[in-house]
């Protein structure tokens, strides 16, 4: 199953938890998988059901009066909220969301979000809830209490349900507990769930990717073999849904949006969840935090630290360009916490045979999709180029050296930006604009000399930050590439996955920009041979970057529609699955 040799699994290590959580046991049973995210490699994320489920609890997460020693005698019932305690047999620690204390017994109650589930005797708690408040009893008992039965209360009908620890129900916990820390201790991610009715509503399903991820075993066959033969017994079936492809478990885009702030002299401060934006101790706009996925900031634009803090930890990165468009970095939260990933990119970064794989990989479907461009947007794509575009998309597959790939990258380069002006559908000609025109001719960079090449190397600055962005919300370290070599200050991993998306998302960008008349000749500003955009030529391209951003693409492999911002974190996710040895090769996005 694993890409990576079994010496180089062996030498992982990491430090274990000196307790596991009662909620962690809980995600042992509802799915191996989930747990190994959130204890292991430290993943969370929230959707409706957590976020309505945390908002619940906040009435009994308020910690209230303390609960009685064990042994002492009480006139009435004590009921008290939010109480911590550890069994230092089992290694667990669980935060009680009340316990009710009479006559030397302790009764535990448990809150959950959902509904309870509908047994053959009426209702009954969910296994995974079963098991949690078993975890509590034996937690109660473990410091002197009498715990004989517990209750879990179902927010969504307002029903509790009872559960009596007998010699059963606590065999099951302690059964529990023990799967779960050797879980802890595995070198390898559980295998996913297949075809599971749990998945579409788990909060980490975007980072799990089930379906795609046992798609891929399947189709090349590293799969474990029960999980094979299921997948070939659903494709067999019409009516599932897997027989079109993987299911599509997450929104195919966010409702989030980028901000760009592009005028000098903008300062950005922070008023309760808003983001204040003034100029000249003018407020110009207020922007609500919780609506935007990320900040850029153009050149001499400032920057408060109570901002800055907030941004943080809202996990919304915040991105550094110049006045001219070069990314400068990032700063964003503590959510780089899979450190396991990133032990793996370091190691496997230093082997020659896995970056040449990779490598292989991307250049072949950078070629191929330039070639894609051409065949969709040029008037009349001549067929030796494309013959040969084809050629050197085959060579690369099978090149024998980082050097060798560079030379065929550089040779298809070559001949699709010499075909790039045939894909500019107008000249630029406006009223009172006779000598303007979007000439092409070649690639030309720091600085670009002409209007084409200016948006060319924005539009690879602005894919650069979001593939950044990506490779911090994954957990890589984006300047630990694996066809980027290292060199100082470079994103190399960012530019490795930006490779075959350049013609797809910044070239097209590009065209639509120029082919729609978004941009003119007012949108440019000349300095010596440079050429640059101004601000209002840079707000113009940045609503041309991402209404491509925001355009629904079928993923050719899994068969469902995503917008280009959702495929940059899919396409991020598949490379760590590949480097953490869930894929064997990594499947490159190439668009038909």
């Amino acid at each position: 199953m694993s890409a990576l040799p079994a010496p180089e699994l062996e030498t992982i290590r990491r430090s274990l938890p000196d307790y596991l959580s009662a909620r962690m046991i809980n995600e042992y049973v509802y799915c191996p998988r989930l747990f190994f995210f959130e204890q292991v490699q430290g993943v969370f994320v929230h959707n409706e059901h957590t976020a309505e489920g945390a908002a619940q609890h906040k009435r009994v997460d308020r910690e209230g009066r303390s609960a009685p020693q064990p042994g002492q005698e009480t006139e009435e019932p004590v009921v008290v909220r939010s109480i911590t305690l550890s069994s230092e047999k089992h290694r667990v620690i669980a935060k009680l969301d009340l316990a009710e204390f009479a006559d030397n017994r302790a009764t535990p109650v448990d809150y959950k979000h959902g509904r309870p589930k509908s047994g053959e005797d009426g209702i009954e708690a969910w296994p995974p809830d079963r098991v949690q408040l078993a975890v509590q009893a034996l937690v109660l008992q473990a410091n002197g209490y009498c715990c004989e039965e517990g209750f879990v209360f179902y927010h969504k009908t307002r029903q509790r349900v009872r559960i009596r620890f007998n010699s059963e129900t606590i065999a099951e916990a302690e059964q529990a507990i023990a799967g779960a820390w050797e879980a802890a201790t595995a070198t390898e991610i559980p295998a996913p769930l297949v075809d599971s009715p749990k998945c579409p509503g788990c909060s980490l399903v975007s980072i799990c990717m089930p379906d795609e991820t046992w798609q891929l075993q399947s189709q090349s066959g590293n799969g474990k073999p029960e999980q094979l033969s299921l997948f070939e017994e659903l494709r067999k079936k019409p009516a599932e849904p897997v027989a079109s492809g993987a299911r599509l478990l997450a929104a195919p885009r966010s409702d989030l949006r980028p901000l760009y702030l592009n005028s000098q002299g903008l300062r950005v401060g922070k008023t309760g969840g808003l983001l204040r934006i003034k100029e000249r101790n003018k407020v110009v706009q207020d922007v609500r935090i919780n609506e935007i996925c990320q900040v850029n900031l153009m050149g001499s634009v400032q920057i408060s630290t109570q901002a800055v803090q907030e941004l943080c930890q809202s996990e919304k990165p915040i991105c550094y360009f110049s006045q001219g468009g070069w990314f400068y970095g990032v700063t964003s939260g503590l959510n780089t916490k899979n450190v396991l990933l990133r032990q793996a990119q370091f190691r496997l970064a230093g082997e020659d045979w896995f970056c040449q794989r990779i490598a292989r990989r991307l250049v072949s479907g950078k070629i191929r999709n330039q070639r894609t461009m051409l065949l969709r947007n040029h008037l009349e794509p001549p067929r030796w180029e494309l013959r040969e575009l084809k050629r050197l998309a085959e060579r690369s597959e099978a090149a024998s050296s980082l050097q060798e790939l560079l030379g065929l990258e550089g040779l298809a380069a070559r001949l699709y930006f010499g075909l790039f002006s045939g894909m500019l559908k107008r000249d630029g000609k406006r009223d009172g604009e006779s000598g303007f025109r979007f000439d092409f001719r070649a690639r030309n960079r720091r600085p670009p000399r002409d209007p084409v090449n200016a948006m060319l190397s924005l539009g690879y600055s602005l894919l650069t930050k979001d593939l950044t962005v990506a490779c911090y919300a994954v957990g890589f370290d984006p300047m630990v590439g694996f066809y980027h070599q290292l060199r100082h200050g470079r994103p190399a991993l960012a530019l490795d996955l930006m490779e075959p998306l350049r013609p797809l998302i910044a070239d097209s960008a590009v065209l639509s920009a120029i082919n729609t008349q978004m941009v003119s000749e007012s949108h440019f500003v000349t300095a010596g041979r440079a050429i640059a955009l101004t601000p209002t030529g840079r707000k113009h391209f940045f609503r041309a970057y991402e209404s491509r951003m925001d355009t629904l693409v079928t993923h050719p492999l899994f068969g469902y529609r995503v917008g280009y911002r959702r495929l940059l974190e899919i396409q991020a996710r598949l490379l760590a699955k590949t480097l953490e040895g869930e894929l064997s090769e990594y499947p490159v996005f190439m668009t038909r």
